[in-house]
């Protein structure tokens, strides 16, 4: 007769074979439910790290940075210059995943932004006439205009596909906006173009509705 000691350690050892069982599973659905995304769009280029609290609802938290300049960008009739246009705009973010159903997601959240600046440069590349003047390069000058949206912004909008990955990595897609603060404006300019300093004010009131930045984004989703 088997002493029942024997019976009592076999008992043992399956309790703690279905409780390391079941610590596994656990453990490998928690690691199932984050993933990491690498970002592409409007806002420029960034990543994510995204975790799923449920079926229907998820996290992130994330980067962006639009680090953009074009030359050469307006053509003056009767005036030769060189000029140039910037953004320069890097954020850091959270946004919060309501999934109605599969495939698609509401999305809310909130940005800051170290930086949000725009910025055009003219600077003419000869000499210029007015009737019996001739003004050189140095006497004309150079006119900057800046905009700059640095601050807290709220973000809403869509996303088509899932947070999370059924398997090892997905696609999906963000559609939505960031409404950013009201953009503090400034034009300095030297020389004859000194005088449109004095339209920074003017030209900060003409801005004042522009504060709505699109998010058009394709994201690279992989499951940790």
């Amino acid at each position: 007769m088997k002493s029942p000691i024997y019976f009592f350690l076999i008992f043992t050892l399956l309790i703690g074979l279905e409780a390391k069982s079941q610590v596994d599973t656990v453990r490998k659905s928690s690691a199932s439910r984050t993933s990491i995304q690498l970002n592409l769009g409007t806002q420029g280029i960034g990543a994510e790290l995204v975790h799923g609290l449920s079926s229907q609802f998820a996290v992130r938290a994330g980067a962006n940075i639009i680090p953009l300049k074009a030359n050469d960008v307006f053509k003056f009739d009767d005036f030769k210059s060189k000029n140039s246009a910037s953004a320069d705009f890097t954020n850091v973010h959270a946004l919060a995943d309501f999934s109605p159903f599969a495939g698609f997601r509401l999305v809310g959240g909130v940005a800051y932004f170290f930086k949000a600046e725009g910025n055009i440069n003219i600077t003419p590349t000869d000499d210029y006439t007015y009737g019996d003047i001739t003004l050189n390069e140095e006497q004309v000058g150079s006119v900057d205009l800046n905009v700059d949206w640095k601050g807290v912004a709220p973000y809403f909008g869509i996303a088509l596909g899932r947070a999370i990955p059924n398997k090892k990595f997905n696609i999906n897609f963000d559609l939505g906006t960031y409404y950013l603060t009201n953009p503090k404006t400034n034009i300095a300019g030297t020389g004859l173009l000194k005088g449109n300093s004095s339209q920074s004010a003017q030209l900060q009131s003409n801005l004042k509705d522009y504060r709505w930045l699109p998010v058009v984004q394709l994201n690279f989703n992989f499951k940790l």
